[in-house]
């Protein structure tokens, strides 16, 4: 699997594109079977992220792949790590977090408008999401992105129930803007999916989505490029990574049995 080279240059513009029929009818099943998996048996990491009273359910879980050995083998074979390398522009792609995403027909629950980096214990510019559904995914339940605000500041991270900061002390970075309060306003990307399809974004890229009209299930796995460099926080960050801070200090590479290079792969 390799790019055109109009991909890179989109992603690096805006912070996010879209790659049409990326993966093979086989890897897509492989995929679903793990997410059922998970839904079936999910780890202590799980959470539900939807409220009591929505109609429908909002459940993530992280950090899977080394239990799971359908995101195992997705993670390695897919070919989505030499992707993410070219679209870093990194000679090398080392998996960060998996992070499954299941919204249940009628879930409520919006994902407010965030950047993913502020909660993460990593610094460095490159660096990739991929966003994978493995159910027909509409426009108006399917990701968005403000184009080109990787490019920007990073914004104060807060907690999507009550809107708490618990990473950053208060006042630290600036407020997320009000996108919804003038979405004319901001270059909204966005787009319907296919099992099949992959959404790539940036870290930084101000990313929603709204509730699922029908069920949606999604597989996220980032990548990380050889810049990235290890940045304990005062505070537990999303996902955690217990005692990792004794095992690998701040400022060195990310190279640490959890963060696995999957591109190139090993001989």
């Amino acid at each position: 699997m390799s790019l055109a080279g109009d991909v890179a240059r989109d992603f690096r513009r805006d912070g996010a594109v879209r790659l049409r029929g990326a993966l093979v009818p086989q890897m897509v099943d492989l995929l679903r079977s793990g997410i059922d998996e998970n839904l079936a048996r999910p780890s202590p990491r799980a959470k539900t992220a939807s409220r009591p009273d929505d109609p429908g359910r909002f459940v993530e879980d992280f950090c899977c792949w080394d239990e799971n050995p359908a995101y195992r083998r997705f993670i390695f074979e897919s070919g989505l790590g030499q992707v993410a390398a070219e679209l870093m522009g990194s000679p090398t792609a080392r998996l960060y977090h998996d992070h499954m995403l299941t919204k249940e027909a009628g879930t409520l629950q919006p994902t407010p408008w965030h950047q993913d980096q502020p909660y993460y214990n990593v610094e460095g510019r490159q660096n990739v999401s991929f966003w994978v559904p493995v159910d027909p995914v509409s426009r108006a339940a399917s990701l968005e992105f403000v184009a080109g605000s990787h490019l920007g500041p990073w914004l104060m991270p807060r907690s999507f129930m009550d809107a708490q900061a618990k990473w950053f002390p208060e006042g630290s970075l600036a407020d997320l803007p009000d996108i919804e309060a003038d979405r004319a306003a901001w270059p909204i990307l966005g787009w319907a999916l296919e099992p099949g399809d992959v959404v790539a974004f940036h870290m930084l890229t101000l990313h929603s989505a709204a509730g699922a009209d029908r069920r949606r299930r999604v597989f996220s796995v980032r990548f990380l490029g050889e810049d990235a460099t290890h940045a304990p926080r005062a505070w537990p960050t999303s996902p955690d990574f217990p005692g990792l801070e004794a095992e690998l200090p701040a400022g060195a590479p990310m190279d640490h049995p959890l963060f696995p290079v999957v591109w190139p792969a090993a001989s």
